[in-house]
């Protein structure tokens, strides 16, 4: 089908499993490499087979442990042109200092840009990620980046659910944008919360919900929880106003522990989001459900690596790559 002979695959501690799943969809070994954490904080990377002039991908999500992840990124890309990698191309599929992308407040970072800047001087040669918190973030880097969506595996679940008293619920309208692509994929209404967040503890209250929600089966939609403050409130909002069954979908999970507890207590029924990052907390979880995106990584890296366009990656995915994203995690078809 592709052409990868001179690709391989590695993994930093965070992606072992997501580049397990890509490297089983491409019917390609995973490389060979380790990690040790010493005592006293220091990270040491090792490539354990040749790398010299192959084109290399490193799979490691900025997720569950950020600054963990991020240093190791930064070391695995010098090991790489040390060893005379022909390219380096990092598959990142969460960037969770995304959130720090503009100068809101004074004496503050833009953390995001710092990050960028330091992967592209440690060696890497280009970037693809999934649901950035803000779509110009793109432009943080020199660097080609590849930006995908969940959506359109997303969307797949959605569709094998009955659809035909939903509405989409943005949490606030700075995803309105992405809500609404949701909500015209699947021919649905949309509805809007204002949320409002005063610190950084968190923690969000939502004000009013703009749309009609009574007697409604509701979908929010939003790209990430940490606390699942937004969710629940939201979701007691929705209760309030007369919604039935609600359901969240999330581009990414990491939610906490006490995140997991307030989704558990909350009038939310079901929350699906994709395995970009391996989250302990959802294991065993009733109320968390989880779909794979890893394919859909792979068949980007394998179009673009054979100069195929990659369009359909953002519309309608081939019926491989949803087969194979419900297949990894066990989600009924």
């Amino acid at each position: 089908m592709f052409e990868t002979a001179n690709i391989s695959i590695f993994a930093g501690s965070g992606g072992r499993i997501f580049a397990e799943r890509m490297c089983r969809y491409m019917n390609k070994p995973l490389g060979s490499c380790e990690v040790i954490k010493f005592s006293e904080g220091n990270t040491f990377v090792r490539i354990n087979e040749t790398v010299r002039d192959r084109d290399i991908f490193l799979v490691q999500p900025i997720g569950m442990n950020s600054n963990d992840e991020f240093v190791e990124i930064l070391f695995w890309m010098d090991a790489f042109k040390r060893a005379n990698a022909l390219s380096c191309t990092l598959i990142m599929p969460y960037f969770g200092y995304g959130k720090g992308d503009k100068k809101d407040e004074p004496r503050v970072s833009i953390r995001a840009r710092v990050c960028a800047e330091c992967m592209e001087l440690a060696g890497a040669d280009r970037f693809v990620t999934m649901d950035l918190h803000a779509p110009q973030l793109q432009g943080f880097w020199k660097k080609p980046v590849d930006h995908l969506y969940a959506l359109p595996m997303l969307t797949e679940v959605i569709k094998r659910m009955d659809t035909s008293n939903m509405v989409v619920v943005s949490p606030d309208a700075g995803f309105a944008k992405q809500a609404r692509k949701f909500a015209d994929t699947l021919d649905l209404p949309i509805a809007i919360g204002d949320k409002t967040r005063t610190d950084h503890l968190e923690n969000a209250k939502i004000l009013e919900v703009i749309g009609d929600v009574k007697d409604k089966n509701c979908l929010i939609v939003d790209d990430f929880t940490i606390s699942g403050g937004t969710l629940v409130n939201l979701a007691e909002s929705l209760k309030v106003r007369g919604a039935r069954d609600i359901v969240a979908m999330l581009s990414h999970n990491i939610i906490s522990a006490e995140g997991v507890n307030k989704i558990n207590a909350s009038p939310i029924s079901m929350v699906y989001s994709t395995d970009t990052v391996e989250n302990p907390n959802i294991i065993g979880q009733q109320k968390f459900r989880t779909v794979s995106v890893a394919p859909m990584f792979a068949e980007t890296i394998m179009r673009y690596y054979n100069y195929q366009s990659v369009n359909a990656m953002f519309s309608q995915l081939p019926e491989r790559v949803v087969s194979a994203g419900f297949g990894f995690t066990g989600l009924e078809m």
